[in-house]
């Protein structure tokens, strides 16, 4: 599928949407001797918190302000995720304590926007059942937001958009990024994979590459305004290109990265591992700002569950993989993710997910419990083990990945490593925390004025999730 852009004409009347909200919320200002607040909340993936980036943008362009404190919001939204159903429950859950605030507050816009409002069978729901909310958009409207929120403004009953519209991108969205040192980057859209358990390429739609002139130029931008981490993000960025027609993939898209100016570090997320190339492999090697991590989910060890999962590998392929992966980057840190209770799963097929942990002993894992997803295929198939044995074998998975985690952590011990300060550190407020090259987190004794900066650390101590160490 060709991917296209949303035209200059196009934009041209979300802008003047935006243009329509700013005169009205300058006006409401002026009434209230306040301006106009407004709520986000992202559930999910990086995809989503960039998504919700770009809300904020164009809410900030529009003449919004922000709170975090959703009681004094005029207008809250929620930006959704579809993968598991405990992120669908927290929204409905939140949506349900909004309708208290809505009849001491009728004036406030509620909003649910992303993945999980673009299933129709969810979006029905939520009008059924929370009729409280005013505007419902799905993925493919983002760039349609400030037209749909006027609407929802000055009209009366919900205001809905789930438009399934494959294919297009909008570059003109303005981004409003809660930190300047480090960035999300999209460089891609969508999903081909058809996994049997996923939803993604049902509410995110086909694969669509971003042009690399417009992700470089992006990321030129980015640089000067003080940015020097960047994190590439697609939903499989190894087939990045592939629908561009054009002589570059990802592992080129990499090697132009790396030679901007000003970037220090370059992270990205997701890889497929049918995908990995050696091409991909030997740019992560060669580039001196690419991090030593890799996120690369097996998802499964069994080759009867892979297979059943439609995930194009087997774990012996799998496995070559890392062992390359190892021999060409040595001492790079590898994390993945893990489903247990895949409903054909047996005991023995669990096993091999354990041997998998085993050989490739990863730096850290996101597990989960298999989520059944309406409209999946894997959503049609019987479950072969009970509910307690899928949770047993979940916590022996965590038990074993646990000790892995520590005794990897503390080969950091006594190593001087250099990170990126985030910010404060949520184990004390004396505390900041940053990230070392390949991703651990480390909390150490020093200043907020710190934030930003690159600064180098010994490592003293190693915790299960985490290092500490002192400033040198």
């Amino acid at each position: 599928m060709a991917t296209t852009k949303i035209t200059k004409e196009q934009w041209a009347v979300s802008e003047s949407y935006m243009a329509k909200l700013r005169e009205d919320n300058a006006n409401f200002a002026v009434r209230n001797g306040h301006p106009r607040l407004a709520h986000t909340e992202t559930y999910g993936c990086q995809q989503n918190v960039n998504d919700t980036e770009r809300i904020r943008g164009m809410l900030a362009k529009a003449g919004f302000e922000f709170t975090e404190e959703p009681e004094k919001a005029d207008l809250i939204i929620y930006n959704t995720c579809a993968v598991r159903e405990n992120a669908e429950q927290k929204v409905f859950g939140r949506l349900g304590i909004l309708k208290h605030m809505k009849e001491s507050r009728p004036d406030m816009i509620v909003a649910v926007c992303g993945c999980m409002v673009q299933q129709e069978h969810i979006c029905e729901k939520i009008r059924k059942v929370h009729d409280h909310v005013d505007l419902i958009f799905g993925t493919h409207a983002l760039w349609r937001m400030p037209e749909l929120l006027y609407r929802a403004m000055t009209e009366s009953g919900a205001v809905v958009d789930i438009t399934d519209s494959d294919g297009s991108i909008s570059e003109d969205i303005p981004i409003l990024r809660d930190k300047d040192e480090k960035a999300w980057v999209s460089i891609m859209y969508g999903c081909n994979n058809f996994c049997t358990y996923c939803i993604v390429p049902y509410v995110r739609g086909r694969e669509r590459s971003r042009k690399p002139e417009d992700i470089l130029n992006e990321i030129r931008a980015l640089v000067a305004n003080g940015t020097t981490e960047i994190s590439l993000l697609g939903q499989n960025v190894n087939s990045y290109g592939k629908d561009l027609g054009i002589d570059m993939d990802f592992a080129d898209l990499l090697r132009e990265v790396n030679k901007i100016d000003g970037i220090r570090r370059i992270r990205f997320m997701t890889s497929h591992p049918k995908d990995l190339s050696d091409k991909l492999i030997y740019a992560m090697r060669d580039c001196d700002k690419v991090c030593r991590q890799l996120h690369l989910p097996f998802q499964a060890g069994s080759d009867k569950i892979l297979k059943q999962m439609n995930r194009h590998y087997t774990k012996a392929e799998y496995l070559e993989k890392i062992d390359k992966v190892k021999r060409e980057i040595p001492g790079i840190a590898l994390t993945t993710d893990v489903i247990v209770g895949f409903p054909t799963e047996t005991n023995e097929d669990f096993r091999e997910t354990l041997d998998v942990l085993r050989y490739v002993r990863f730096d850290s894992i996101f597990s989960f419990i298999y989520s059944r997803r309406e409209g999946t295929p894997a959503a049609k198939l019987d479950f072969v083990l009970s509910d307690e044995q899928i949770h047993r074998n979940f916590n022996e998975l965590l038990e074993l990945q646990n000790s892995i985690c520590k005794e990897k952590n503390l080969e950091y011990v006594g190593r001087t490593e250099t990170i990126l300060v985030d910010g404060e550190s949520k184990t004390s407020k004396e505390h900041m925390m940053g990230r070392t090259d390949s991703g651990k987190i480390v909390n150490f004794k020093g200043s907020p004025d710190m934030k930003g900066k690159y600064i180098d650390v010994k490592i003293t101590n190693a915790k299960q999730w985490s290092l500490e160490g002192e400033p040198v």
